[in-house]
């Protein structure tokens, strides 16, 4: 694997042609960034923001070709009026920035609170809820209303560095990111048949509110959490840095799909095609071969039927 910087003067689709982009959370933090760099690309982007309250009016784009949708996305009507809305007034979907997420929300496996009768209380889900059960929601918006199109269009999702290495102290947190790597997997060669994009950027550390909202007892500003995690080496992205990658990613188009583009200290590196490229290393040659050797079986009727010439995974 190795490292590469995406330029974003060579965005030349993203530049020259007019797309109407999706992006939940699309208020602050990466999908903010996200947005501002897509209009500063090309003005004439119409812009679909999903998220709890809309930008800060430091947010400027043509109002013509901006959509707000407030709403709580583990509400799949709510959600799905989002997506009705942006077709509604676009006529049309071209990518999806599957975005929305929250950090870690207190202990639920070694601190036990109990309910009114006594008995262990049921766990907070609100970390699986959204970061994957909406996210997953998100996705199946994003794959109906890609299919309309007879070009298809591009689908990422902001997975983390604690979807490969999970961390310790953020079980949910790291089980719903390894989710969001893990549904990309499983869609990308179905995808692709449909001319749809699939592929995940997994940042590292990022400047954003969610990294201070998983220690809020704190009272630390994002900015402040960072730089006393810089002070102990840790390496921390820019969030303009993630822009970059989630634009280069749509930029790309088709040869994007199956991408994992990993950001950290503001570098970049395609784990997805590392990863693929040494199976032999961490599967062993053995293993590997006998993988291989059942790549044909009928092991979904769906798909058969649908694609009964094309082996699958």
């Amino acid at each position: 694997m190795s490292l590469f910087h995406p330029d974003a003067s060579a965005f030349t689709d993203l530049m020259s042609s007019t797309k109407t982009v999706i992006i939940t959370g699309g208020s602050s933090g990466i999908g903010l960034a996200t947005a501002t760099l897509l209009s500063q690309l090309n003005p004439k982007h119409n812009l679909v923001l999903i998220d709890l309250k809309g930008p800060p009016s430091t947010f400027k784009h043509d109002c013509s070709r901006l959509l707000v949708h407030t709403c709580n996305i583990t509400s799949w009507k709510y959600q799905r009026a989002g997506f009705e809305a942006a077709y509604a007034k676009f006529g049309r979907i071209d990518a999806v920035f599957v975005n929305a997420g929250i950090a870690e929300y207190q202990d639920q496996f070694f601190t036990d609170h109990l309910d009114a009768d006594g008995k262990l209380k049921e766990p907070d889900r609100r970390v699986l809820n959204i970061d994957m059960d909406a996210a997953s929601d998100t996705t199946k918006l994003a794959i109906h209303y890609l299919r309309k199109n007879k070009e298809g269009g591009q689908i990422t999702m902001t997975a983390s560095l604690a979807g490969y290495l999970a961390s310790a102290g953020a079980p949910l947190y790291s089980a719903a990111k390894h989710g969001i790597v893990g549904l990309m997997r499983a869609l990308k060669q179905e995808c692709a048949k449909v001319n749809i994009a699939v592929s995940v950027v997994a940042p590292a550390i990022t400047v954003t509110p969610i990294i201070s909202s998983g220690n809020r007892e704190t009272g630390k500003s994002p900015e402040q959490y960072a730089k006393e995690m810089a002070i102990q080496g840790v390496p921390i992205n820019k969030v303009d840095s993630v822009a970059l990658a989630v634009c280069w990613l749509f930029n790309e188009g088709k040869a994007a799909n199956g991408a994992g583009i990993f950001i950290q200290g503001d570098k970049f590196v395609d784990l997805e095609r590392g990863l693929a490229k040494t199976r032999e290393q961490w599967m062993s040659k053995e293993m590997l071969d006998l993988f291989r050797g059942g790549r044909k079986a009928p092991l979904f009727v769906r798909l058969d039927s649908e694609f009964p010439s094309k082996p699958r995974l």
